[in-house]
């Protein structure tokens, strides 16, 4: 079980200062467009690895007119028999303020995935209804907050292909002129494309992992959702499938490499980590996320939230917490009453969201009902 037993906002979006003891687990946040409902998920999300649920830029956090913003709360952590409170604390360096530092039980934190042992959370939001319409970016970003979730080295890995693979660009665009000037260019694009290569395999692999994962997962069809078939569309990921990692990424590196000259007029990499995409259908009747009702996709988002969150507490040995933003929007009743089901049986904290509280009723018995009010929250009973 994870969950958060008091929250401290100051300067954060529309808080200037709130500080709020949740009365038990599970809060149903209610009020209308604009009050902060949202923010506070967005918060509980930014104390775990990650930019959050929305992805936001540092400079889109301080409340208008503020530099410095910060969250920190007491979470709750059950391990077996034992239970643990530990303070985390996130929020804007003082002394660089474009630069988000950690803090856990009060000491500075120079390697943020360690907070993740503390806490964990996974969420759902309105944009993630795109996914199936979006690009292929939007549904690996989806996947590799999955991943991140598990693995918080995963977003290293990303980051080492990525700068690798900038450089590269930047090399390969250079004229041709000062490439036969220096003899040791080749090999610099040599060294670039191998690093790219085993980063790419590694974070495609731990992709690979949590499809697998997800997709043999049979407490899904249980939840009342639509369970979901994963598929990834990579041709890294299909290599893994036949070869051992360090034989793909001597492969993946030759492919790099034999497409310098395409890669020098078009810019990129016709290879790497960036080109994976994911499919989704539904388990039983393998029907495409994309072709299926608005309804359907959400209820097969949902079923992958839940899934993510069995997955982790199987692994890490701790429920998640769960953050659901609007999560009733598009469900009809059959679905609505799944979903309270489901929430009712995860030992977890769970904090949801919407504009009108009369659609949570089924929650009164086990759920805290709070609505925001002048940057502050309110009980409503």
């Amino acid at each position: 079980m994870a969950c958060v037993t008091r929250l401290v906002l100051t300067d954060f979006r529309n808080y200037h200062h709130l500080s709020w003891k949740p009365a038990c687990p599970a809060t149903v946040i209610t009020g209308p467009n604009g009050s902060g409902k949202t923010n506070l998920l967005e918060a509980v999300s930014l104390l775990v690895p990650g930019r959050g649920l929305r992805g936001a830029r540092m400079d889109e956090l301080p409340r208008h007119g503020a530099t410095l913003w910060g969250v920190a709360a007491d979470v709750m952590a059950q391990w077996g028999d034992d239970a643990l409170t530990v303070q985390i604390a996130t929020g804007a360096d003082p002394l660089r303020p474009e630069r988000r530092a950690f803090r856990v039980d009060g000491q500075a934190q120079r390697n943020r995935d360690a907070v993740g042992e503390y806490f964990s959370a996974v969420w759902l939001t309105p944009q993630m209804d795109r996914l199936f319409q979006d690009g292929a970016g939007s549904r690996r970003r989806f996947l590799d907050r999955l991943v991140l979730a598990l693995e918080p080295g995963h977003a290293r890995e990303l980051a080492a292909h990525d700068r690798a693979m900038m450089q590269r660009s930047r090399l390969l665009t250079q004229r041709s002129r000062l490439l036969t000037q220096r003899g040791a260019d080749t090999d610099w694009l040599a060294a670039l494309e191998r690093t790219m290569a085993r980063h790419a395999v590694a974070a495609v692999a731990a992709r690979v992992n949590m499809v697998a994962r997800l997709n043999a997962d049979e407490q899904a069809v249980a939840d009342g959702f639509p369970a979901a078939w994963l598929e990834l569309d990579c041709r890294i990921a299909d290599q893994l499938r036949e070869m051992p990692a360090l034989a793909v990424e001597d492969w993946l590196a030759e492919q790099i490499a034999a497409t310098r000259a395409i890669d020098r007029q078009r810019g990129g990499s016709r290879f790497g980590a960036h080109r994976t995409d994911l499919r989704m259908a539904d388990r039983l009747t393998r029907r495409p996320a994309s072709l299926s009702s608005t309804g359907q996709q959400k209820a097969l988002l949902l079923g992958i939230v839940l899934s993510h969150a069995r997955i982790l507490a199987a692994c890490r040995g701790q429920m998640p917490m769960l953050l659901l933003d609007e999560p009733l929007v598009h469900l009809d009743d059959v679905r609505r009453e799944a979903l309270f089901q489901a929430i009712g049986r995860m030992d977890t904290g769970v904090l949801l969201t919407g504009t009108d509280r009369e659609h949570f009723t089924p929650l009164r018995q086990i759920a805290e009902f709070v609505t925001p009010g002048e940057g502050n929250l309110a009980p409503h009973v």
